[in-house]
């Protein structure tokens, strides 16, 4: 839902440059992170994390609800841009691979464990972990605590804005390209584990390459095949594959 509005008003209607898309949208879309967080997020701490997640996804459906009634759900096309078009034959395997697609491939590892390394392999990394654990330990050795949630947050809405950029080209810019993805991004979480950065990273990289495999050789269980494994990981490990078992 947050992403959506970045894309919206940030390609159509002011017909920002690609490159430029993916410093601008991020950095907006964070500053909307951080007002939602110090407005809203901050006063369910207190509460379980299940009051946190319906809060955020409620929001979504209304951002989704109120673009559709403006713009509808036709959507908009976004050329991807013209050093990344065209395609490279990768002859001695039969296959022609977009440019396109191998840039979103490319970017994405890149973010995926640069942020990785950040939270598990840095001082700051060591922080924020603290602060999800034992946040008034933390505070006492003198470590705003609140802020650096709020920036964490800020973040993890850039990132999820700069994944819109990224699919902006490949699927049509529309009002319900985020919601359609949220169930399983939700899957993809829970096989991986929760709070398992690397879990995400490989169970979405593994999780990707089955589907489409599914698509090419039972196209009729390719909606599906992501939640058979889901319940099967489940079933086998309930805290996920990288998860840990408390």
């Amino acid at each position: 839902g947050l992403t959506q509005v970045g894309q919206w008003f940030g390609f159509p209607e002011f017909s920002i440059n690609y490159w430029f898309a993916l410093i601008l949208v991020p950095l907006v879309m964070a500053g909307f992170g951080l007002i939602l967080e110090r407005t809203m997020l901050k006063r369910l701490y207190h509460l379980d994390h299940l009051y946190g997640l319906l809060l955020t996804f409620g929001l979504a459906l209304i951002i989704e609800g109120m673009f559709r009634h403006w713009f509808g759900i036709s959507g908009e096309s976004y050329p991807a841009p013209e050093l990344l078009q065209g395609a490279i034959p990768l002859e001695s395997i039969g296959i022609i691979l977009p440019k396109y697609r191998l840039w979103v491939v490319v970017a994405s590892l890149v973010v995926c464990f640069s942020t990785w390394y950040v939270i598990e392999r840095t001082k700051l990394g060591a922080y924020l972990r603290a602060g999800t654990e034992n946040p008034k330990l933390l505070q006492a050795f003198g470590i705003n605590v609140p802020l650096m949630i709020t920036l964490t947050y800020a973040y993890g809405v850039a990132l999820a804005a700069f994944a819109g950029v990224l699919a902006a080209p490949v699927f049509q810019v529309n009002p319900v390209m985020g919601s359609n993805l949220i169930i399983v991004v939700f899957a993809v979480v829970v096989i991986g584990g929760m709070g398992s950065i690397m879990g995400a990273i490989v169970t979405g990289l593994f999780l990707g390459l089955i589907e489409g495999l599914t698509k090419v050789f039972y196209p009729e269980a390719s909606s599906v095949v992501i939640f058979v494994i889901m319940a099967i990981v489940l079933l086998l490990r309930p805290a996920g594959l990288f998860g840990k078992e408390k």
